[in-house]
């Protein structure tokens, strides 16, 4: 019989072995394509890293104040938890994205910082769980980590290798982001159980300084922006002005109404479920947990299968693909809505991650085919607030409606409906909001000459 030295050194050469051959797969899957070399590996890692901040530190909170005060009965207490996931968004849909236009240098050491601060305001929250600077403290971390998506979104143009297209590109990275956040996920939650929540925000502080230097070895190229032209939402432009911008065709509205509408679900789904699961079982923990852990993968393997079709079909038509997406969301939120319960909650989650990731790749894609390229990177930008302010739109119902499952559904069954009424008809030329959307050519020739800036959106 082996004695118990050689057991352990055993198991421990195995464990080593194990892991050297997943750090070199990973490396290999990372650099394919002759993403090495052009520097989108590197974005990746990146990447991962912010999916891996986000997992854990959605772990570290859920038994803090931060979702206590979501959930209790004073009204003054919901207007905060409100204030803090709303926030984030509202400063950045008007003011990140014209200043990604203007910062012609320092986008790495602009990621790089936030990472580094967001590291710092979780220590900051490991030392405040119970009292009232954890909000602060959390609302300065989801402004930073929604500055750094849109900062990444305008980067990923300028490091593509020439044989990968975005559509392709922005999947892998979604790909690599879901797997790092449910491992990054899984090993907050059992520090988590450990060491309380103070120990999993540590641990979260760890991985945003990993992600801090992972941002400064980006390489020195995606910083060169001579030539670039900045993109526009608005159909016209008025005023004279030395500088010029792009605006975006109507087949490009079109995708960004309808991916909108598909994050709208989205982000209802994250704060409603929560808090209805956390309404319905108080008392029993336990219960509490599988239930939003059902429903977490259900979103996770979503996520991933929309993801491996977006990345293995090619949509001829995504505007029409993007019109699918959005009514079967709706279709399942009204379903829900009717057999109310957790079991269609999860089934709904499950369809609303996978239409919502299928409807970006059309979105990539026609940005990709509708865009010039000097204004590509504005492009992604500009479409990623949009993307960000919708999913709020859904968070802030979540967060407001009572934690009844027929309630909220149908709540925001309305909703996905007004937003796929608007997206088919901006698609026929219409609209039903005056001036957003309707009267512009169906294409944005990549040729065509930017028109002067007026007023932004």
């Amino acid at each position: 019989m082996k004695r118990p030295a050689a057991l352990i050194r055993g198991a421990a050469w195995r464990s080593r072995h194990l892991l050297s051959g997943g750090v070199r797969r990973l490396h290999q899957a990372t650099t394919a394509d002759g993403a090495g070399s052009s520097g989108l590996s590197a974005l990746t890692y990146a990447a991962m890293t912010d999916y891996a901040a986000n997992a854990a530190i959605a772990v570290a909170l859920a038994n803090t104040l931060f979702f206590a005060a979501a959930t209790a009965q004073s009204r003054a207490n919901v207007a905060l938890y409100l204030l803090i996931t709303a926030a984030p968004f509202a400063v950045i849909a008007p003011v990140v994205g014209p200043l990604l236009d203007r910062l012609q240098h320092g986008r790495r050491a602009t990621m790089a910082l936030s990472f580094a601060t967001r590291g710092l305001l979780l220590i900051v929250m490991a030392a405040h769980v119970h009292d009232w600077l954890l909000y602060p403290a959390a609302l300065g971390y989801m402004v930073l980590t929604k500055s750094s998506g849109v900062l990444q979104a305008a980067v990923i143009p300028r490091v593509l290798p020439p044989g990968i297209t975005l559509v392709k590109t922005n999947s892998r990275l979604t790909v690599f982001g879901l797997v790092a956040g449910g491992v990054a996920g899984a090993l907050a939650a059992g520090i988590a159980a450990l060491t309380g929540s103070p120990g999993a925000l540590l641990f979260t502080a760890v991985i945003c300084v990993s992600g801090a230097g992972l941002c400064l070895r980006i390489p020195s190229w995606v910083e060169v922006t001579e030539g670039e032209v900045p993109a526009s939402l608005r159909s016209e432009a008025t005023g004279a002005s030395a500088r010029v911008r792009q605006p975006m065709g109507r087949r490009v509205v079109v995708a960004l109404w309808g991916n909108a509408s598909a994050r709208v679900l989205t982000g209802f789904l994250t704060l409603f479920v929560a808090f209805a699961v956390k309404a319905q079982t108080e008392g029993s923990p336990g219960r509490q947990v599988v239930l939003l852990g059902v429903v977490g993968a259900a979103a996770g393997a979503g996520g991933l299968l929309g993801n491996a079709v977006g990345m293995r079909t090619h949509f001829g038509r995504p505007d029409q693909a993007i019109v699918g997406c959005v009514t079967a969301g709706l279709a399942m939120a009204v379903l829900a809505a009717l057999v109310p319960g957790i079991a269609s909650a999860a089934a709904t989650a499950l369809v609303a991650a996978t239409v919502s990731a299928v409807a970006k790749v059309c979105l990539d894609a026609v940005i990709q085919r509708g865009v010039p390229e000097v204004s590509r990177a504005s492009a992604f930008g500009r479409s990623e607030t949009v993307l960000q302010t919708a999913w709020v739109l859904g968070g802030a119902l979540g967060v407001l409606l009572p934690p009844i499952y027929w309630i909220g559904f149908a709540s925001v069954s309305v909703l996905l409906g007004l937003g796929l009424a608007q997206t088919v008809l901006i698609r026929r030329g219409s609209s039903l909001i005056p001036g957003f959307g309707a009267g512009r050519p169906p294409r944005q020739h990549p040729a065509t000459r930017p028109r002067p800036m007026g007023h932004e959106f």
